[in-house]
């Protein structure tokens, strides 16, 4: 029992000490020395513009515009992930296999810009019905993909 007296007894003696010492430097003024103030430019010191310079300068240098990409331009760039002007069947994406295969031409497993051009044109050409290089509404939809044939039954 002595032992938890003389603890807290011990304790409450260490807590008055360090409040004493906490007071004591909370009443004496600070040592860090304020900073001086900063030096008073003169007038001659500033730069000054002669009588003859201009009022207002050059305009800045205007940034060069990238080209607009045509719209197959961008339809092209939607596959080819990688960036190396050519479509892989991997970028073509594994559920368009078939698809790709009639765009390859060529059968290298790579689509060119070319290959692409000349397939969407022949659908455009196979659109217009009247053959003035425009599509109405009409010619339109029939550039749209044929729907997959449904099964017959629910196997």
């Amino acid at each position: 029992m002595q032992r938890i007296l003389v603890g807290g007894l011990a304790a409450l003696l260490f807590m008055a000490g360090s409040f004493w010492l906490w007071q004591i430097q909370a009443s004496q003024e600070s040592s860090i020395p304020a900073p001086p103030p900063p030096p008073a430019l003169a007038d001659d010191m500033l730069p000054a513009a002669g009588p003859d310079a201009p009022l207002v300068g050059p305009a800045p240098p205007v940034p060069p515009e990238a080209p607009k990409a045509s719209r197959e331009e961008v339809r092209f760039n939607r596959y080819d992930r990688n960036r190396d002007e050519l479509i892989s069947r991997i970028e073509m994406m594994g559920s368009r296999t078939k698809a790709f295969r009639q765009l390859d031409k060529d059968g290298n497993n790579l689509l060119t810009f070319e290959e692409w051009a000349v397939a969407t044109g022949e659908r455009f050409a196979m659109a217009d019905i009247n053959r003035d290089s425009l599509l109405t509404r009409k010619e339109f939809v029939r550039t749209r993909p044929k729907p997959a044939a449904k099964p017959a039954c629910r196997c």
